[in-house]
């Protein structure tokens, strides 16, 4: 395990590489936490690698490094995590947002470029919004849109409503519901989007990695990881309006299923998107 260790700012990075050996980003890992203990960005840490660290400072990153040890994600203890163009807060409420659900976001951008050519502006409805990171970035490019962002778990919308305060985005309002429950018909959207829980219960990855730390229920789906896109994809019908389209996150395997599935049930203009992995990510479909 971790113990305290003292040196400058280059020692100490170099300690805590060799002690997170077992992880795939170990000098990332490292320079985020000395970042966060010394309250600076990275850059200072390659500025001035000479510097001594307070002690104060040293026994706080030598305890982040043993956490990080046993497998807490960085983001956790941070408390934050990067998203588009924002900071945001996180917490073991919250999933993590990742990079690839980015992919998400400017496809979202993308149609409602291309099918709004007046630029009115739309409404927009993220489900399971958990850090609140879609909609809120949805909400820092497009100022008029007007996002309603919904969540199973209030921790999780405590947390997605002080992002949105941490960041001045006053165009999101946050909604307490499972899935559509607490949708009032006959209100309709222009988007639908979503990252939903679709991992099968039996997936090993569920025991790997930063996913142990984090809230089952938003990762963890009945049917091999497909009942609530199920659930999703048949009861937006009555919430998106004419034209209007559904965009949603799943796993890298699930792109075929998830294809004839909208097909199925009457989307037209499906098509799956790759992440910058070359992995299926996103599907998404009209309701016409």
């Amino acid at each position: 395990m971790a113990q305290t260790m003292t040196g400058t700012i280059g020692q100490l990075l170099t300690w805590a590489t060799g002690e997170l050996s077992d992880s795939e980003s170990a000098r990332l890992d490292a320079e985020l936490l000395l970042s966060y203990a010394l309250r600076k960005d990275r850059s200072y840490l390659f500025t001035w690698p000479e510097r001594i660290p307070s002690q104060e400072q040293t026994v706080q990153f030598s305890a982040l490094i043993k956490k990080r040890q046993v497998g807490e994600p960085v983001a956790y203890l941070m408390g934050e995590q990067g998203f588009w163009t924002l900071n945001l807060s996180v917490t073991p409420a919250t999933l993590i947002p990742r990079p690839e659900t980015e992919l998400l976001v400017e496809l979202a951008l993308a149609k409602a470029q291309l099918t709004n050519a007046d630029a009115k502006p739309l409404t927009v409805l993220d489900l399971g919004t958990g850090s609140g990171a879609i909609a809120l970035a949805l909400a820092a490019e497009q100022p008029s849109w007007q996002i309603t962002a919904t969540d199973y778990s209030q921790a999780a919308l405590a947390v997605a409503s002080q992002n949105a305060l941490r960041n001045g985005l006053k165009n999101v309002t946050f909604l307490h519901s499972d899935w559509f429950t607490n949708i009032q018909v006959p209100q309709k959207f222009d988007l639908i989007v979503s990252n939903p829980p679709y991992i099968d219960e039996h997936d090993e990855h569920l025991s790997q990695g930063d996913v142990r730390f984090e809230p089952s229920s938003a990762l963890v789906a009945a049917n091999c990881g497909r009942s609530d896109i199920e659930n999703i994809a048949r009861n937006a019908t009555e919430f998106l309006k004419p034209n209007g389209r559904l965009l949603f996150e799943h796993g890298y395997n699930q792109g075929p299923w998830a294809v004839a599935l909208l097909n199925e049930l009457g989307y037209s203009n499906v098509q799956c998107n790759q992440d910058f992995g070359g992995r299926d990510r996103v599907t998404q479909g009209q309701w016409q």
